[in-house]
């Protein structure tokens, strides 16, 4: 015979040829030799050394364990005393029932949502994430949700978390803020042949996300052909000169023909505006030739009109001079100054006479 013991937060399971016998609990047992007794430790999950239903026929085993089968298309997230400890994928398992409290959350991973109680923390453990996918909506971003190809819902600005499986999913993300367009090299006939090359610009954001991305494709690039055919229509139905004299007219018209396009299209147009308008080089010099002409002519407009006033000015200079002899000496002392201005040194070499001329002219006749 052979003795066993079996002490605290142990069992025995007892095995005779292969075939299970009994459990046995904490105490001393003895055996004939024949009898295997395989011990456990209460505290650790349990491993079935043979198939699991054929230990549950024992009731009194089967009381003290707690037996979690997991199917094909779940997992069990295995918690010791409220710490995630595992991941249960699927197949047979087994615990006892002793000082350490389990918990189980059971999960169905063959459907999209996680409609199960988890924490987003527990979701983002490296024991779990590999069976989670995650996509991450900005907050300046809509984004449309399509399962298996197919339009799911709109979702808005969040993280987003699905079950990883065989069921394929796809996001399509839109930036709702307010967006520039260019509209560059644009190489149009104006209405008298003139070829003219425009840049522009236009702002839009998007209002609609389904009609944007379920309706349309590539919207962006259809909103471009509409600015560009409404730009090359107002252009080609006018002269040059015409056009030059409408410019401030460019923006309203074409924001008002590419308006209802871009609803079409689930865009809302803020702005359009011409950047530059480059000239070929003949027209650019005959133009560059006309400023200069119109220039020298506003040039000799002011010239001939300061003549005119400087030759009334002297005019009305003489007739008050006319009227008062005073004015006259004055005014002929102010020339006598600004020619004594001019001279260093005077000689005089005369016989009297000279300074009784000058005398006539200093000394005012009584």
């Amino acid at each position: 015979m052979k003795k066993v013991k079996v002490n605290a937060y142990q069992v025995g399971l007892v095995f005779k040829n292969g075939e299970y016998l009994q459990l046995l609990m904490a105490g001393t047992y003895w055996f004939w030799k024949r009898e295997m007794v395989l011990m456990y430790d209460i505290t650790k999950p349990f491993t079935a050394p043979v198939e699991m239903n054929i230990l549950l026929q024992d009731k009194a085993l089967a009381d003290i364990l707690q037996v979690v089968e997991v199917k094909d298309n779940e997992i069990v997230l295995q918690y010791e005393n409220g710490l995630l400890k595992q991941v249960l994928t699927a197949g047979h398992y087994a615990f006892w029932k002793s000082v350490i409290k389990y918990e189980f959350i059971r999960a169905d991973i063959s459907k999209i949502e996680i409609t199960e109680s988890i924490d987003r923390s527990v979701l983002l453990s490296r024991l779990v994430t590999q069976y989670v996918r995650s996509i991450s909506v900005e907050n300046y971003e809509k984004a449309i949700l399509f399962i298996d190809g197919k339009y799911e819902k709109v979702l808005n600005s969040g993280v987003y978390y699905w079950w990883k499986n065989a069921i394929a999913i796809h996001v399509a993300r839109v930036d709702m803020r307010q967006q520039q367009l260019e509209i560059n090299g644009q190489e149009i006939l104006t209405k008298d042949k003139a070829a003219l090359r425009i840049n522009a610009w236009a702002q839009y954001k998007v209002a609609d996300i389904e009609k944007a991305v379920l309706q349309n494709k590539e919207y962006d690039k259809q909103l471009y052909v509409a600015f560009q055919l409404a730009l090359r229509e107002y252009v080609a139905g006018y002269s040059f000169d015409e056009l030059l004299e409408k410019k401030e007219a460019v923006a309203p018209f074409i924001l008002q023909q590419v308006k209802e396009k871009a609803a079409a299209l689930g865009i809302e147009v803020n702005g359009f505006g011409i950047r530059d308008i480059i000239l070929p080089g003949d027209v650019k010099e005959i133009m560059n030739q006309v400023l200069i002409a119109e220039k020298k002519a506003q040039a000799n407009t002011i010239m001939r009109r300061e003549e005119t006033a400087s030759t009334r000015s002297l005019l009305n200079t003489a007739r008050l001079m006319e009227e008062n002899a005073m004015l006259w000496k004055l005014k002929e002392m102010e020339y006598v100054e600004k020619i004594a201005d001019k001279i260093s040194s005077i000689s005089v070499s005369s016989n009297g006479v000279l300074i009784e001329q000058l005398k006539q002219i200093f000394v005012p006749q009584k």
